[in-house]
């Protein structure tokens, strides 16, 4: 339970996240940020550690397992706002940072080219 009746921010990290690339089956490492101003709801960082942890060997593409993260995340707490940011290491000499925010309150998203 949230005991404040104000809103305030809480900040998790993690630089211990894995997942796999679905097309080298190669392991993708990730620093995790997950920003969010709670609700009722706050979230336990234990139950958070071995949910993230459960992506070990999963196949997925970084775009793709950064969204999940926050709508699993959003269907958990339901937050008043939330911020996944995932910074995936380079691959190739390229390094890959995905965030994603819940409410999407940005004109024109999903129009993007």
């Amino acid at each position: 339970p949230n005991p404040a009746h104000r809103n305030y921010r809480i900040h998790f990290e993690t630089d211990d996240f894995t997942s796999v690339c679905p097309v080298t089956d190669q392991p993708d490492f990730a620093r995790i940020d997950i920003d969010y101003v709670p609700d009722r709801l706050c979230v336990e960082s234990k139950s958070l550690k071995f949910y993230l942890a459960s992506y070990r060997n999963e196949r997925a593409f970084n775009e793709a397992v950064t969204n999940r993260i926050l709508d699993d995340f959003v269907k958990a707490c339901a937050p008043r706002e939330a911020i996944v940011t995932a910074q995936f290491s380079a691959r190739g000499g390229i390094a890959l940072t995905v965030r994603a925010e819940y409410p999407n309150n940005q004109a024109g998203a999903g129009n993007e080219r």
